[in-house]
């Protein structure tokens, strides 16, 4: 079998003759009723349960924006999150629609071997699946060991097709053979895991002997499978897993999360278990937002994959208290993204998939609500029972607990953690206080290094074309400056500013001042999102007819344009009776004021957040006794005073901040 692959992409002139066609207020119309509020339109968000309309849609920036749930983007944005399908898909569902021809370009060589191999692989692991699932629904000892198997574990045939269940034969090479035979190069069949190759040219089927569970990607695609043997045998693994390839890397995916992100952004909430039964299970009891993190321990790839769809997770365990404290340390990176933990501890006997068998999704909703409780609480009744009135370990958990609420980003959830721990532990909050500073100044440095060496946080093009509301990249100590001015330089970047002659024929323009600003102490941004997006700036803002919106909105990033969205919206317009009672200042109006401030603002910042580093060493040098150190490093704090005082002026007392 011939696997020929087409060697184009769609090129950036018809991405911009759909763009340009695709009017924002057509598109949605389609699904949402609007009604015109001012220069905008407005309905009810499609993306979650409203009553009061907070969905807008404004046809002059071509974007949507709901004020609710936070969803936003152009066109395409919102047809990837309505149909739940990638940014190439879109593209081409929207085309389809206004009659545009598509136009690709040819990949280059090296663009092409990458995607050769790639998609080889794809297309055996599409023809292992279908092999698998045939055999268990046609073949004799599929019928009789698989799909009795899958029987007698409650699941109804829909269910065992929706998840494209199957079965191996408990022959060497059976399936091998078979692939070999319909075409499939062996290279593959061994790159993807699926046939093992020892000497001799010896063949052999990873899987033989075992159900089969496909692994799919966020798109749907076949990226590995897991295997379950069904008979007793000690010397042999109860599953098997596809090893890690070009197309399959473990720590990045999560089992069911194809058939369950719209569920979980419809829900805003997502159910975390352990393996591929809980899952099924609980799709057949009615809750499909399930995913499950496969036996392994909890990564930061899986965690960012949840946060792309929503920021609430409940984790469910069932009674196994060795289970439950090896996975529970899993459970502080999903604090350390801002994500809401609560747990659920099943009956003792129970796992997710005994106990979605023996309830329907109202009855398991109910007992979710009634016995889930966050994360810290958990922890901290779990730690208190195993340490019992044993002052070395209680002065243990104390700081067991403390590394957890240290690593939550949100300072008033923060504090939140802190009184209530302060009850059940029967510890002053000023102690508690003390202990997370001492860990949050001691891994400051580490923090700031670590993100210096790290490159910026991109998605790969396929989980990029699948970006949809909740992407996000590490945080910044500064996000929220860094959005000002880039908000900015987007919607009034190629104004002019001021004239740098008397005669006016040398205009500078808000850009420009902001770049040479930036330019002049070498400051950049600590977002890699936003520092990528400065770059781009940098680079085209020169350009004849650039215009920074619409090359932001429509970039081929997707995190770039769904960022632009959200920059460029308002979420509030002034009636016309408002704007006759009083004249209201605009942004545009008022830039002559607002740039300069914004910038010195980010620049007083930075200084501030260095003098905090330096007031650090100079106590690390003291307690050193390192004398010659100690006065280097006043000479620098005492440089940054002086910068403090000056931006100070600047900007007015105000906002001068004590440290």
């Amino acid at each position: 079998m011939s696997l020929q692959i087409t060697k184009k992409m769609i090129d950036q002139p018809t991405i911009d003759r759909i763009t340009e066609t695709a009017q924002i207020q057509d598109v949605v119309g389609d699904y949402v009723t609007l009604r015109k509020r001012g220069v905008n339109l407005l309905g009810l968000c499609p993306f979650h349960n409203e009553k009061t309309p907070s969905f807008t849609v404004s046809p002059a920036k071509g974007i949507f924006k709901c004020f609710g749930c936070g969803k936003g983007g152009n066109s395409v944005h919102f047809i990837m999150e309505h149909e739940q399908i990638s940014y190439y898909e879109a593209l081409k569902y929207l085309a389809k629609k206004y009659n545009i021809e598509v136009q690709e370009r040819e990949l280059s060589d090296e663009e092409m071997a990458v995607r050769n191999d790639r998609e080889s692989m794809f297309l055996v692991n599409n023809f292992a699946q279908k092999h698998f699932s045939h055999t268990l629904h046609n073949h004799i000892d599929g019928k009789s060991i698989g799909l009795s198997y899958f029987r007698e574990r409650g699941f109804r045939d829909d269910i065992i097709q929706k998840f494209q269940l199957g079965y191996s034969l408990d022959q060497r090479d059976a399936f091998t053979q078979a692939a070999i035979k319909a075409g499939y190069n062996k290279d593959y069949l061994i790159k993807t895991g699926l046939t093992l190759e020892g000497d001799n040219n010896y063949l052999a089927d990873r899987f033989r002997g075992r159900v089969m569970f496909p692994v799919h990607s966020l798109s749907g695609k076949v990226v590995a499978f897991g295997g379950r043997i069904l008979k007793k045998d000690d010397k042999m693994a109860k599953y098997v897993n596809s090893p890690e390839s070009d197309i399959y890397h473990k720590s990045n995916e999560l089992y069911g999360i194809y058939f369950a992100k719209q569920a979980v952004v419809k829900q805003d909430r997502c159910f975390l278990v352990e393996g591929y039964t809980d899952v099924i299970s609980m799709h057949q009891s009615g809750i499909e937002n399930v995913v499950a993190s496969s036996g392994t321990s909890l990564t930061p790839g899986q965690i960012r994959l949840i946060h792309r769809f929503t920021e609430n997770v409940t984790v469910i365990y069932d009674g196994d208290a060795a289970g439950i404290k090896a996975s529970i340390r899993g459970i502080d990176l999903l604090l350390e993204e801002g994500l809401n933990i609560k747990v659920l501890l099943l009956p003792d006997g129970d796992d997710p998939d005994s106990f979605a068998r023996k309830h329907n999704a109202s009855d398991f909703i109910e007992y979710v609500q009634q016995n889930s409780s966050d994360f810290i609480r958990f922890k901290t009744n779990l730690l208190m029972a195993e340490a019992g009135n044993d002052p070395v370990k209680r002065a243990g958990l104390v700081l067991d607990i403390v590394r957890s609420i240290a690593i939550i980003p949100n300072t008033a959830i923060r504090g939140e953690y802190v009184k209530e721990c302060s009850t059940l532990l029967n510890v002053e909050e000023q102690m508690l206080y003390y202990e997370i500073n001492k860990l949050k100044n001691n891994d400051q440095e580490k923090a700031v290094i670590r993100r210096q060496n790290e490159p910026p946080v991109m998605l790969p093009l396929e989980e990029m074309d699948d970006n949809r509301s909740k992407v996000t990249a590490s945080q910044s100590k500064f996000e929220e400056q860094e959005r000002t001015i880039l908000q900015i330089l987007i919607k009034h970047g190629e104004v002019v500013f001021f004239y740098a002659d008397e005669a006016k024929e040398q205009p500078v323009t808000v850009g420009d001042y902001i770049l040479e600003e930036l330019e002049k102490d070498h400051l950049v941004f600590d977002h890699p999102v936003h520092a990528l997006m400065l770059e781009e700036y940098k680079m085209h803002h020169k350009q004849e007819n650039f215009i920074a919106e619409r090359f932001f909105l429509y970039h081929t990033n997707g995190q770039i344009s769904m960022l632009t969205a959200d920059l460029i919206s308002e979420k509030y317009t002034l009636s016309r009776i408002h704007s006759k009672i009083k004249k209201i200042e605009t942004d545009a109006e008022r830039l002559i004021e607002l740039v300069p401030r914004v910038v010195f603002e980010f620049k007083n910042s930075l200084i501030l957040d260095m003098i905090k580093k330096k007031l650090l060493e100079l106590k690390a040098a003291n307690d050193a006794k390192d004398n010659e150190l100690y006065d280097r490093l006043m000479q620098d704090w005492d440089q940054l005073e002086q910068s403090k005082k000056q931006l100070s002026k600047t900007l007015g007392e105000r906002i001068i901040i004590k440290l």
